[in-house]
């Protein structure tokens, strides 16, 4: 079945794709359904795993917790989201997701636009700035975690 044609995606139907943060499994993207606005993943962090501090330049994203704790950060701002809560992360700001629990943390990345213009779609997304200023030093004092590989 066609991209265009499908309304529905099924677990057995998720693209799943492992990278250095998470292990994710695609549940809306334009290679699945007809979306041109929306991208939707749910993400599988290992207990004290992250995706350090970074941007998407040309895309707002709303982080939702399914199950454990994430030490979200939303530009220098900090806070411990659990299950049945969010974050919104307008386009371009720096913000990160820490898992420094014992428990695994499952959430979905909802993130829009899917498509971008050419233009756009030529600049890195996401971008990782972990090793600037400030955001190198924001979690100085707090445990250590580490990416995937």
């Amino acid at each position: 079945m066609s991209p265009a044609d499908r309304c529905f995606v099924q677990i057995a139907d998720a693209l799943r794709e492992p990278n250095a943060w998470t292990n994710n499994e695609w549940l809306c993207r334009p290679d699945l359904v007809a979306a041109e606005k929306l991208l939707l993943v749910r993400a599988n962090m290992d207990p004290m795993h992250c995706h350090p501090f970074h941007c998407h330049p040309h895309r707002e994203e709303i982080i939702y917790v399914l199950y454990g704790r994430a030490e979200q950060w939303v530009g220098t701002e900090r806070r411990i989201l659990s299950a049945g809560e969010m974050a919104h992360i307008p386009a371009g700001v720096v913000h990160a997701t820490y898992n420094p629990h014992a428990e695994p943390l499952v959430f979905l990345a909802i993130l829009s636009p899917a498509k971008l213009p050419d233009p756009l779609a030529a600049v890195p997304d996401p971008q990782d700035v972990s090793a600037q200023e400030p955001w190198a030093s924001l979690r100085k004092n707090l445990p250590a975690c580490k990416t995937r590989f």
